[in-house]
């Protein structure tokens, strides 16, 4: 399998030489194409800095993070900007959709930062659409949807671009029972349709079963690893709780 990211001895130190706090420590892992794959961990653990070393937004103190055959640790900010339009997607917990566009807009705006030609924008914005079910919100404004819809249109943004990695922060963290399901089964379909990396944090076991794979991080450190295989998603998901519970986390925390 052809791997899409490579992290190799990813550190991330905060603070100075009085008081420094070690978030991620000697990380390391692959994740090939086509793989979804969870990140778990208790609040402070670090999954988050690992994401947004991952995704650009942070800087890694030291290590190598290769996405695509590309290691982002050796480019400029330039060519780090020019990388992350291109090459990745994101889907953020607070949707972050322009308010004064509509959802055609929003999806559209992605495509026309990388100078995507008119005609082929509005082509890739209703397959998008008609991929996610969102066709009939896409001459909405973000107030007129509900959250659901919301953090569909940002997901559609995120994959029109055919980004080579697709990294998602807590995604269903602000949406109901329901949105939350219609959400990961879209994900579900992003990655068996379209071959889709996804990589995603979550504190929520019921969102996590629907990965392939799962990266428990604790102490800046990874804990565990599990993968579903054959296993049902009702399986997978005592799984996790089992592996949470080793963590030292409440449940109550996860479901």
């Amino acid at each position: 399998m052809e791997n899409i990211l490579t992290v190799e001895h990813i550190e991330k130190y905060y603070g100075n030489k009085g008081n420094v706090t070690k978030a991620v420590d000697d990380i390391s892992f692959e994740v090939g194409k086509g793989e979804f794959i969870g990140i778990m961990g208790a609040s402070g653990s670090g999954k988050t800095t690992l994401l947004n070393c991952i995704s650009t937004i942070d800087t890694a103190t030291s290590g190598h993070i290769i996405i695509n055959g590309m290691d982002i640790t050796k480019l400029n900010q330039k060519k780090l900007s020019q990388f992350r339009r291109e090459q990745l997607g994101f889907i953020f917990q607070d949707f972050n959709l322009l308010d004064t566009l509509t959802a055609y807009e929003n999806i559209a705006l992605a495509l026309s930062i990388i100078k995507t030609a008119s005609g082929e924008i509005d082509v890739r914005v209703h397959e998008v659409a008609k991929q996610l079910e969102i066709e009939n919100v896409l001459q909405k404004y973000p107030y007129q949807m509900s959250g659901g819809q919301k953090q569909r249109v940002a997901s559609a943004r995120a994959i029109v671009t055919n980004p080579s990695l697709i990294l998602a922060d807590e995604p269903t963290g602000a949406l109901d029972s329901k949105s939350s399901r219609m959400l990961l089964e879209s994900f579900e379909t992003l990655n068996r349709n379209l071959d889709a990396t996804i990589l995603m944090v979550t504190h929520d076991a019921f969102t996590a079963s629907y990965c392939h794979r799962i990266l428990f991080i604790k102490d800046g450190k990874i804990f565990d690893e599990i993968i579903r295989g054959e296993s049902t998603r009702k399986q997978f998901f005592n799984q996790i709780i089992e592996v949470v519970t080793l963590l030292g986390g409440d449940n109550s925390n996860v479901l």
